[in-house]
């Protein structure tokens, strides 16, 4: 039976919070994005202008996954102050953080203005963007599953996740609106600062949907019984979540990197890499690239939720082993496709790549949260997520456009992505299903007195505590 802690909250309430995990996410995801779109397109001439075209866009990408570096340590950071304060808190700082650095952007002097500096100042705003997002994406999707029904985790959990598609459907727009509007001249000169500039505004109405949501009762519930377990032994003081982490999931951890490995690489292969190979290799113009990313991210918004009610289903692992082995089978007839030149290939390319990788990226919200303990989840499941970015998504359109130069063809990019297929299948297929899972049941194997480092045993040393 379900505890009252992880009762079902009223339709209205949930859907409240939903909306508010959804926008937050929606605009720190166009934040991120944005910088990607714009570092294939224009970062290269604004900021690396001496170097080869393909060689500034190698060095664009390379600020690019330089914002991959920040997320794990935003991935400890704010688990750790969210899972000892709240999900709430610390949403709306990472919200700040990301919206202020965007903004910023927006406003730098490119390097015909102040030479050397201006990659060196576009590098520590990009490192700010991914500390910020390295703490967004756990306390998001927590903040729904710890809500939600537990018999409809999967289908609710899965909303954060289309903040993902939604801003890179937003930023796409909007660059590509610009583009349509503007000479290449105009946009290069000012046009490309609009974007960066508009996350200002965005950040406002965030922060005020943010703020009117409660904290998760779950996390309320065993915050409280943690505390009590604290005044019972004079003050003792817990482990640190992450170390809990470690100690009690660390096999956890290990299978959502895993699972992450074909999910990242493939969705940046095929948004962020795309826009250079279509417009290098394909001989498809730069508007045609940003409308066929715009469209397949549409359709991807509206699978995502799709994918996550059936993991509510039949389970979280065979949905997730679909989208890997799917995006794996994908990837040569993916660049067969963009290799015709043709927009209607391209977009469908992009767009049954986006469906495929929508089986992996719908369900991870809920099997991610199932896997750990409450009082170290917000930890568990970013530290999974976010250290396995900077080995996937971080250096994959790196990789791609290297490979590209090496041996100009799009083979040996197909077959990366595939290998990383293989990996995630390998680690989710070992994994255990979780969606039966009680979030309020998910807990480590442990007394008080373990989590304090005491040696001291007693019979309730196997029950599960909050």
């Amino acid at each position: 039976m379900a505890s009252a802690a992880s009762a079902p909250p009223t339709p209205n309430n949930l859907k409240r919070i939903v909306a508010a995990s959804l926008i937050g996410t929606t605009i720190e995801w166009y934040d991120f994005f944005l910088y990607g779109s714009a570092a294939a397109l224009v970062f290269n001439k604004l900021f690396f202008p001496d170097s080869d075209p393909l060689v500034g866009t190698l060095l664009s990408f390379l600020t690019y996954a330089v914002g991959f570096a920040a997320r794990p340590l935003g991935a400890l950071v704010f688990g750790h102050y969210g899972d000892r304060l709240g999900r709430k808190k610390l949403l709306v700082l990472s919200l700040l953080l990301m919206g202020g650095a965007t903004f910023a952007i927006g406003l730098l002097p490119t390097h015909a203005t102040v030479g050397t500096a201006a990659p060196v100042l576009l590098t520590v705003l990009r490192l700010v963007q991914g500390f910020a997002l390295g703490g967004e994406w756990g306390g998001a999707v927590l903040l729904v599953s710890e809500h939600g029904d537990a018999r409809r985790r999967g289908f609710w959990a899965s909303w954060p996740q289309t903040g993902a598609p939604a801003g890179q459907l937003l930023a796409t727009g909007v660059l590509s609106l610009l583009t349509a509007v503007l000479s290449d001249t105009a946009f290069g000169s000012w046009g490309w600062r609009i974007p960066f500039l508009l996350s200002g505004v965005l950040v406002i109405v965030g922060l005020w949907i943010r703020l009117s949501v409660d904290e998760s009762p779950v996390f309320k519930k065993a915050l409280a019984q943690a505390e009590a377990r604290r005044a019972a032994r004079a003050g003792t003081a817990e482990k640190l979540p992450v170390v809990s982490v470690l100690r009690h999931h660390w096999r956890d951890v290990l299978v959502a990197m895993g699972a992450r490995m074909a999910e990242n690489i493939s969705y940046y292969v095929i948004t962020a890499f795309i826009l250079v190979y279509a417009t290098t290799s394909a001989g498809v113009s730069k508007q045609a690239a940003l409308n066929s990313v715009l469209i397949a991210s549409a359709v991807h918004f509206a699978v995502i939720p799709a994918w996550g009610a059936l993991s509510d289903r039949v389970g979280r692992r065979p949905v997730y082993l679909l989208g890997a082995v799917g995006v794996g089978a994908w990837m040569f007839p993916f660049f067969s496709l963009v290799d015709t030149g043709g927009f209607g290939n391209l977009v469908l390319a992009v767009t049954v790549g986006l469906v495929l990788h929508g089986a992996m990226y719908a369900p991870q919200a809920a099997f991610f949260s199932e896997m750990f303990a409450t009082r170290m989840r917000y930890s568990g499941a970013s530290i999974g997520a976010q250290f396995a970015s900077v080995a996937a998504g971080a250096p994959a359109p790196l990789i791609a456009t290297a490979l590209l130069a090496d041996y100009g063809s799009s083979t040996p990019i197909a077959l990366y992505v595939i290998a990383a297929a293989v990996l995630t299948v390998v680690a989710v297929g070992v994994a255990q299903e979780t969606r039966h899972r009680d979030l309020t049941d998910v807990e480590p194997a442990t007394t008080p007195a373990a989590e304090t480092g005491s040696a001291a045993h007693s019979p309730a040393a196997d029950a599960r505590t909050v």
